[in-house]
C-alpha cells in the first residue's frame, strides 16, 4: 500500500529542506511547531517531522507567527554566501583603489578569513584569483589611459598601477593584443586583413591579424559588420580583397556550413584571463552537444561565477570558431546570442543533423 504524502511533503520546498539546499537560503524559511523556532533551508539541525513544519516567505512572517530564529543557522541574518559576496565586493573595491596590490594575507585579514579560505571564496565568487583580478583591473586602467587623447605611454604605465615600465612592456602584448604605441593610436601600424562574404546565415565578416583570426561577425547586412570592425580598430590598416586571404574566409564559411569539420586556423584571442578561460572551455564542447552556463562555470573551477560566464560569452567576437552558441540555459532553452537567437538555433540544428 502506497503511503500518502502529507501536504508539507508535497510542497517543493520540503525537498530543499530535506536535502539542506543552500541555494534556497534567502528564498524562504521554515518553522518547526514542536521547537518553536524557524530555520533557513540549509540548517544542519536534525530534520523535523514534516507534520510539524510550516513554510514562510520571510523571517518577519515567521516571527509574526510566533517563532524565534534558530541559534544555529541564524535565519534572520544574511546567508553565509551573501556575507561572503559582500566581503568579496569590498575586497574588489580595495584592490581597484590600491596603489600597490596588497598581498594575500592582508586581503584575507581585511575580510576576516584565513588566507586559504579567502582565496577559495574569492575565486568561487569572481571566477579568478585575487592576483588575476588585480591584473585584469590594471589592464582596463591601462587601456583607458592609452585611449585618452594625447596620452603618453609613461603616464599610462603609472596610472594603471605599474611601478616599472619593464613589467608593463613584458605583459603589454597579452594585455593589449598589440604594442602600447599601436593601441594608443587605435591600432595604428597594425594590419588587419578582412573580407565580407555571404553564407547560409547571412553576411559574414572575417578578420585576421598577424597572430590569427581576430574577428568573425555575423549579420543581416555587410555595412554594420564593417563598422563594428572599424570601431574595434579605428586606426588600424584594414586590408580587404586580398586573394590569399579569400582562402581563409572560405575555411571559415566551411566551418559555418559543416561544423563537424576540423578547423586548424590560429586564433588571435583578446580578452581578460577569465574570458579566455571561458572561451577555451567553449572550444572543448563537442560538436552537436550543449552546456549550460553553470556547467561552464564548474568546468573552469568557478561554480558561482555563472553571470560572469554569460558575460564572457556575450563578449566573444569570434563566432562559431569559439562556439558560444553551444551554451544554453539550465532548462535547455536557448538564451541570447550576439548574432541573433535564430542563428543560434540554426547552428545547433545543423550540428545535430551532421552527427
Amino acid at each position: 500500500m502506497t503511503r500518502q504524502l502529507t501536504p508539507t511533503q508535497q510542497d517543493p520546498r520540503w525537498q530543499a529542506v530535506a536535502t539542506r539546499d543552500r541555494s534556497q537560503d534567502g528564498r524562504f524559511v521554515y518553522s518547526v511547531q514542536s521547537t518553536g523556532v524557524y530555520c533557513r533551508p540549509s540548517c544542519s539541525a536534525r530534520l523535523a517531522k514534516p507534520e510539524n513544519v510550516r513554510f514562510h516567505a520571510t523571517s518577519e512572517e515567521a516571527e509574526q507567527a510566533g517563532f524565534r530564529p534558530c541559534k544555529r543557522c541564524k535565519p534572520n541574518q544574511p546567508a553565509l554566501h551573501q556575507q561572503h559576496a559582500a566581503k568579496i565586493a569590498e575586497i574588489c573595491r580595495r584592490i581597484e583603489t590600491a596603489d600597490t596590490l596588497p598581498n594575500l594575507g592582508e586581503l584575507a585579514q581585511h575580510a576576516g578569513l584565513s588566507p586559504h579560505h579567502f582565496h577559495r571564496i574569492f575565486k568561487a565568487i569572481t571566477g579568478v584569483t585575487p592576483r588575476t583580478y588585480a591584473q585584469a583591473h590594471r589592464t582596463r586602467r591601462a587601456q583607458a589611459a592609452l585611449s585618452q587623447e594625447n596620452a603618453s605611454i609613461t603616464d599610462a604605465i603609472y596610472e594603471a598601477g605599474f611601478h616599472s615600465s619593464g613589467r608593463f612592456y613584458e605583459n603589454a602584448g597579452e594585455m593589449l593584443g598589440m604594442t602600447p604605441t599601436a593601441y594608443r593610436g587605435g591600432g595604428v601600424n597594425t594590419k588587419i586583413y578582412f573580407a565580407i562574404a555571404q553564407c547560409s546565415l547571412g553576411s559574414i565578416l572575417v578578420a585576421q591579424s598577424e597572430k590569427g583570426i581576430c574577428a568573425i561577425f555575423l549579420g543581416d547586412e555587410p555595412e554594420p559588420l564593417l563598422r563594428d570592425l572599424q570601431d574595434r580598430f579605428p586606426r588600424a590598416e584594414l586590408i580587404g580583397g586580398d586573394a590569399a586571404f579569400e582562402k581563409t574566409v572560405a575555411q571559415v564559411i566551411g566551418l559555418v556550413e559543416t561544423p563537424s569539420q576540423n578547423f586548424a586556423l590560429p586564433l588571435d584571442i583578446r580578452g581578460t584571463a577569465f574570458q579566455q578561460r571561458v572561451w577555451q572551455a567553449l572550444r572543448e564542447i563537442p560538436v552537436g552537444t550543449t552546456c549550460s552556463y553553470h556547467e561552464i562555470a564548474e568546468r573552469i573551477g568557478a561554480p558561482k561565477a555563472v553571470r560572469a560566464v554569460a558575460g564572457a560569452c556575450a563578449a566573444n567576437k569570434i563566432a562559431v570558431a569559439i562556439p558560444c552558441h553551444r551554451v544554453v540555459r539550465s532548462d535547455g532553452n536557448l538564451s541570447g546570442y550576439r548574432w541573433g537567437i535564430e542563428r543560434k538555433r540554426k547552428l545547433l540544428h545543423r550540428e545535430t543533423e551532421q552527427l
